[in-house]
């Protein structure tokens, strides 16, 4: 688990235009909210969130979010972007219990070489690129990863197949495929498939022909 201190401010003035001039001093506008705590409209540097969350953690660090004294452990909840130039425009803070268990999505990441699927003309799909898992907070993991050293051509791995951490859970269905193999074509292979389905056009073009002629001997001969 990560965790770190951030400072957060209240007091911030409401509405666009105010969030608007808040972003341009490089401040970010957000709200803390859970456990049946009344919303706290709060505003962050945006350097210090940046730093906040640049740890392998990302997202998931734990905060000490430090409000006006008071101390929160939090995470972050959400993280609303500009549809351009995709920095934070607004933050979501939720406030949680260290030993109560939460639900978050958590990196999914390979490793290794699949050498017996590189030389049979394969490719390694990775179908999902993260993981929610259910477990405490000081438990969650800054990623889960799977070996691929071992696949081969047949292999499918299932989300019951990935080894989780100590107390951490997977929410989805256990059946559910996170890595396949799939088999790449290559030109050469392409291009003879097509050379053979020309020919089997063209023979079965010739036997028509043929028959064609048969009958029509059989009718003068009559």
């Amino acid at each position: 688990m990560s965790e770190t201190v951030l400072h957060a401010n209240t007091g911030r003035p409401l509405g666009s235009p105010a969030s608007r001039r808040l972003r341009r001093e490089e401040i970010i506008p957000g709200v803390l909210y859970g456990m049946g705590m009344d919303p706290i409209t709060v505003s962050v540097a945006r350097r210090d969130l940046r730093l906040a969350l640049s740890g392998g953690a990302g997202a998931n660090t734990v905060l000490d979010l430090t409000v006006d004294g008071t101390v929160y452990p939090a995470i972050v909840k959400d993280m609303q972007r500009h549809p351009v130039r995709r920095n934070v425009t607004h933050v979501d803070f939720i406030q949680i219990s260290l030993s109560a268990e939460i639900t978050v999505s958590v990196p999914f990441h390979l490793t290794g070489e699949a050498k017996e699927v590189m030389q049979e003309n394969g490719l390694v799909d990775q179908t999902v690129n993260e993981i929610e898992v259910t477990t405490t907070p000081r438990s969650i993991p800054d990623e889960i990863v799977f070996d691929v050293s071992e696949l081969t051509m047949d292999s499918v791995i299932h989300l019951s197949d990935l080894e989780m951490p100590a107390g951490v859970r997977p929410t989805g269905d256990p059946g559910m495929a996170v890595i396949t193999v799939l088999v790449m074509r290559t030109p050469l292979l392409d291009a003879e498939d097509e050379a053979a389905e020309e020919a089997a056009a063209e023979a079965e073009e010739g036997e028509e022909g043929d028959g064609g002629e048969a009958a029509t001997d059989g009718d003068a001969s009559e």
